[in-house]
């Protein structure tokens, strides 16, 4: 049997289609040239045998190969040196890591690495898991269109492909299948022999190791009377493609390890590149574009670090909490744009506080102000149980104190805000009145009407100050939170928040992490996952710091801004202070069974 390395020139060019015989016909004789088309039709499978094995061979080990053999004479897809050495390792490696910007192709590559290996190994069962099913089966459809029209002779080895809304399932000839999971408990006790992670970066370990990782617990078998377990396969693969995500998150620290295990030839691969990578091939935006939204003021840097340059962004050591642990309380499903009312009409008996932090950004001159909009949840007792963060909204740059108290307020009464405040289902806004802040406050205390709706928005009144309103009695709602002498403390309270896991944050989705509320995005939902992605942001790229009287933030980089976390800060110290209610056990009285009513 001639050795894999004869099959060195076997490339693109020796290959043509006959009119003939519509058959692929290779020219090369390192590929068997006594072969020929007539002698084809008399050989017999078992005649050609050792050929055959030879062919599967080369294809399991040159994916690229096979594609290239495969392709139509015009048209289809080209694959550029460094696609073809990302699915080679993703064939050839027990598992690979890749971390690739936006617009590398690394989806579409990762199917044509799980089609060509359910086509070449029998019976097989691979899946592709996203953050959730409806993502994974969104990817799955448009990718599989995009490759059966680049690759028409596939069609010839898929049974039938099925698509919904939540599943995805593609049955091959050889009896191999493809489908999609998610990342989520509700994977556990599936078995799969290949698995395939996209958006890994947004993993928590204590997931993978309690839901995915046993996905490949069982290896595949062969289907020969023996039915036996390969030791030349490479059972239990996982790969795990992503775009960068936080230094000192769980999945950064696999990275280091795997890095490790390639040095020491574990069988494990990690690849990475930024965006100029494929732009030098000519995918994706051109350079001038990337440039452009680079220095685009309104661009996240650390978005963009993420996004494109496959930068790990955060503190490494001292960071404010720990960045996996962020990541893990990301768990509410949908924002709150407002109070939810009942059947009747009448607000839900919920509890609201708004923090509110004004500040000039270090990237712009203009105002920004940053709302957040806390929800508290408690137990039948009244102790607090969740703070979910359920909307953050930040008012558009430029705007006058004026127009964002009008903006606070307009948030107030869509919130089930009164003037009773028994009634009312936001119990306190609070501000930080340290210098631009008491621009804001003194604004809130004035008496507006809605210039869009001629609605009266009302005055408000501070809780804790002796600052008289424009009309008297005005609703007291106006928390005037001046933060130094305090600073320690609120830095603390939001630490143990977050740490014991009160704290609730809204879920990021893959289709919303590339995005900038500058673009395209017209659902105040989307703004308001897209605002809790950059609060993320902002929270890793702070770093904690001693200084001789208390503890302090400092910003790792300091044209990444940190209003959010200020605003979100400032609300849960609030909490803290006067919403907390210690748990009390309820003491059991034997002689309540002897009560008879």
């Amino acid at each position: 049997m001639k050795k894999m390395s004869s099959y060195k020139n076997f490339q693109d060019d020796n290959f043509k289609f006959t009119k003939e015989s519509s058959r692929l016909v290779a020219d090369n004789p390192a590929f068997n040239s006594q072969v020929k088309i007539s002698d084809l039709k008399k050989d017999s499978f078992e005649d050609n045998f050792e050929t055959w094995v030879e062919f599967l061979q080369w294809a399991r080990w040159f994916p690229d190969l096979f594609y290239d053999l495969i392709k139509p004479e015009k048209g289809g897809m080209r694959l550029d040196l460094d696609q073809r050495v990302f699915l080679r390792c993703m064939s050839r490696f027990v598992s690979t890591y890749g971390v690739f910007p936006r617009g590398f192709g690394k989806t579409m590559l990762e199917l044509m690495s799980i089609y060509h290996t359910c086509i070449f190994f029998a019976d097989i069962n691979v899946a592709m898991s996203a953050q959730t099913k409806e993502n994974a089966a969104s990817i799955s459809e448009d990718k599989h269109k995009e490759l059966m029209k680049k690759f028409p002779l596939l069609q010839n080895e898929i049974v039938k492909p099925s698509f919904s809304k939540d599943s995805a399932e593609v049955i091959f000839k050889s009896g191999s299948t493809y489908s999609i999971l998610a990342n989520a408990q509700s994977t556990k006790g599936q078995r799969r022999h290949r698995l395939n992670i996209e958006e890994s970066a947004l993993l928590n370990n204590e997931l993978f190791k309690d839901a995915l990782e046993p996905v490949v617990n069982v290896p595949r078998r062969t289907i020969g009377e023996m039915s036996v377990i390969s030791p030349f396969e490479l059972n239990g693969m996982i790969n795990f493609v992503t775009t960068s995500g936080y230094r000192g998150s769980d999945e950064f620290n696999r990275i280091l390890n795997m890095i490790k295990e390639t040095a020491n030839l574990k069988g494990k691969m990690v690849l990475g590149a930024s965006w100029e990578l494929p732009c030098h091939y000519g995918r994706g935006e051109t350079r001038n574009q990337l440039l452009a939204k680079k220095n685009d003021p309104t661009t996240s840097a650390t978005a963009f670090a993420m996004n494109y340059e496959s930068k790990w962004v955060g503190a490494t050591d001292g960071a404010l909490v720990n960045i996996s642990k962020l990541l893990k309380i990301r768990t509410i499903d949908k924002p709150e744009l407002n109070c939810p009312k009942d059947k009747r009409g009448n607000f839900e008996l919920n509890e609201y506080i708004f923090g509110v932090d004004v500040a000039r950004s270090n990237s712009q001159s203009n105002n920004k102000t940053a709302i957040v909009v806390l929800k508290i949840i408690r137990n039948k007792t009244g102790t607090i149980r969740q703070i979910q963060a359920v909307n953050i909204v930040e008012p558009p740059n430029g705007l006058s104190f004026k127009e964002q108290s009008l903006m606070v307020k307009r948030l107030f009464y869509a919130y089930g805000g009164n003037s009773d405040m028994f009634k009312s289902r936001v119990k306190a806004i609070v501000v930080d009145g340290n210098v631009i802040g008491k621009g804001l406050i003194d604004r809130l205390l004035e008496d507006h009407t809605d210039p869009d709706t001629n609605e009266e928005l009302g005055c408000f009144d501070t809780i804790n100050t002796d600052q008289k309103p424009d009309v008297s009695p005005a609703i007291e709602v106006v928390y005037d939170l001046t933060a130094q002498g305090i600073n320690g403390e609120i830095i603390r309270t939001f630490i143990d928040y977050v740490e014991t896991e009160k704290l609730k944050l809204l879920k990021i989705n893959d289709d919303i992490k590339g995005k900038s509320v500058n673009s395209n995005v017209n659902l105040e939902e989307d703004k308001a996952r897209i605002h809790t992605q950059y609060l993320i942001d902002e929270i890793s790229n702070l770093k904690l710091e001693s200084t001789q009287k208390s503890i302090t933030v400092k910003q790792v980089l300091k044209k990444i801004d940190k209003d959010r976390y200020s605003a979100l800060a400032y609300a849960l110290y609030y909490i803290f202070l006067f919403m907390e209610k210690e748990e009390t056990e309820e003491v059991y009285d034997l002689d309540d069974d002897l009560v008879y009513f």
